[in-house]
């Protein structure tokens, strides 16, 4: 079997990489993090202007026919840059959704500006009672004519306080647990009724508390089919799962190799700390981490580009790797780097807190065992 990347992969990957080491350093970083939107609209731009946010789309939506393969090389080095601008929400979760049920119409007024980096979306995928069922909808649609009325609230929605653009799952019918009966709205980000609590995520990064009352959406607000858009949530879901992975396994190399690179120049007893063969050991057992997860995750991408019955387990193996290997990494990496390692001037604690985050996102280490059990 072939693991190798493409030329277009390779050129996929090194323009990343080269973006990241000449434009996005860690202080520069933080200043975005640290801005009212959380994330740099110029740099923004350049992901647009440079073509990766058409990357998993197809060429007769505007896009490069990119696939699992291709998240998978974006993604690692996202993580290594400790990228904070908006991609997951808008291009993988919103993209997701657009690019699988949207009308040729719908594509047009939401999907090519989104793909030109002018709209900004969001997914409420979780609500206060949900935890990582995505069939748990207590979020109502209710028909009023020949439109709909929305009440309800949505949790922790990713970039939902800079989304003009709101894709919301709600209950048409069915009890509130039903895989059926679950449809997908478009809904303005300022459309009355609309109420948004921003704040910034532990990670760096930008989420939302939505609440909907009384919000009335026209026909033209569904997408895909009524009742039926639980398959859709479903795969959208999985791409984003396998895609946080990828940008995991991209932190635990940079964490590794940054550990490794500070023990060679942190002096104790007269000689640095990496020649104590306790550490050494230490900092083994992480490489292996990284190795292992990395084997996994080009497993799992080239499972899910293929279509093979696995793909669904394999995003669930990955992730259970990420959540138990990423934990030990970023353990390991802070502790190694002794009190810098939990200080804010150091880039090491915010990888560990992007690492923790993605642990948690989308399913955790136990619920993805469970759900290989099952």
């Amino acid at each position: 079997m072939d693991f190798s990347l493409s030329e277009v992969q390779m050129m996929l990957n090194d323009s990343v990489e080269k973006f990241i080491a000449n434009d996005y350093d860690f202080e520069r970083r933080q200043s975005y993090a640290a801005s009212e939107l959380g994330y740099s609209p110029e740099v923004w731009r350049t992901f647009a202007e440079l073509g990766w946010t058409a990357v998993p789309f197809s060429e007769a939506d505007g896009g490069f026919d990119g696939g699992p393969i291709e998240m998978m090389v974006m993604m690692q080095q996202f993580g290594r840059g400790l990228i904070v601008e908006p991609y997951l929400a808008n291009i993988i979760l919103a993209g997701g959704v657009l690019r699988r049920v949207a009308s040729d119409s719908q594509k047009t007024k939401w999907l090519q500006p989104l793909i030109g980096g002018e709209l900004q979306a969001a997914v409420g995928v979780t609500e206060p009672q949900s935890r990582y069922g995505l069939n748990n909808v207590v979020t109502t649609a209710t028909q009023d004519g020949d439109g709909w009325v929305i009440n309800g609230d949505k949790g922790v929605v990713l970039n939902g306080g800079n989304a003009g653009l709101l894709i919301i799952p709600a209950r048409t019918s069915g009890d509130n647990t039903d895989s059926d009966g679950i449809t997908l709205f478009a809904v303005g980000g300022m459309a009355d009724g609309v109420a948004r609590r921003s704040y910034a995520t532990v990670d760096g990064q930008q989420a939302a508390e939505i609440s909907l009352r009384d919000v009335h959406v026209d026909a033209n607000a569904v997408l895909g089919e009524v009742g039926n858009a639980y398959s859709t949530l479903e795969a959208v879901v999985d791409e984003a799962t396998l895609a946080v992975c990828a940008e995991a396994v991209g932190i635990m190399q940079i964490m590794t190799e940054k550990t490794v690179e500070y023990t060679k120049s942190r002096v104790q007893f007269g000689v640095p700390i990496s020649s104590f063969q306790a550490l050494q050991h230490r900092m083994v057992d992480m490489l292996t981490a990284c190795e292992q997860s990395y084997s996994l995750l080009i497993w799992a991408s080239m499972a899910n580009a293929d279509g093979t019955e696995e793909a669904s387990r394999s995003i669930s193996s990955i992730k259970y790797q990420i959540g138990t290997a990423g934990k030990r990494v970023g353990q390991e990496a802070v502790q190694l780097h002794g009190g810098m390692g939990v200080s804010w001037e150091v880039d090491i604690a915010h990888y560990f807190k992007r690492l923790t985050a993605i642990g948690q996102l989308f399913g955790n280490a136990d619920w993805h065992l469970d759900k290989l059990a099952d």
